[in-house]
């Protein structure tokens, strides 16, 4: 009788801790559309419009501060992926977040990356 009692607390046990992740609080991301009902706690348009990211004085400190040496000249991957040009960040684009984690750093360059596919599609 006892073993039984244990096997159904243990069930019981993960039910609740698997039921909880699948209805657990949910967490709302930056990427996550507004909700039309609530508009009123909807930021507003200038707060979501990202602003000018310029590569030189914002991305490419924080990519070399994760990415060097290597990926900088005199690195082992500087011939195949030099990080401190534009155009090898905006080829990878959101790959490089294996390395990059923080939320605010991958909003950085994410924005930066729209951006630059705004000023492409501007281009005859």
């Amino acid at each position: 009788m006892r073993l039984v009692m244990r096997v159904c607390v243990l069930l019981l046990a993960l039910a609740l801790f698997y039921g909880y992740r699948a209805c657990g609080p949910a967490k709302l991301s930056d990427d996550a559309p507004a909700l039309t009902g609530l508009s009123a706690h909807a930021p507003s348009p200038s707060a979501t419009t990202p602003t000018h990211v310029d590569f030189n004085t914002q991305v490419r400190p924080l990519l070399e501060s994760k990415c060097s040496p290597c990926h900088f000249t005199g690195g082992t991957m500087y011939a195949r992926l030099p990080f401190d040009r534009p155009e090898t960040i905006e080829k990878l684009g959101t790959k490089l977040f294996t390395r990059i984690r923080d939320e605010k750093e991958q909003r950085l360059i994410r924005d930066f990356l729209a951006q630059q596919a705004e000023k492409g599609q501007d281009r005859p």
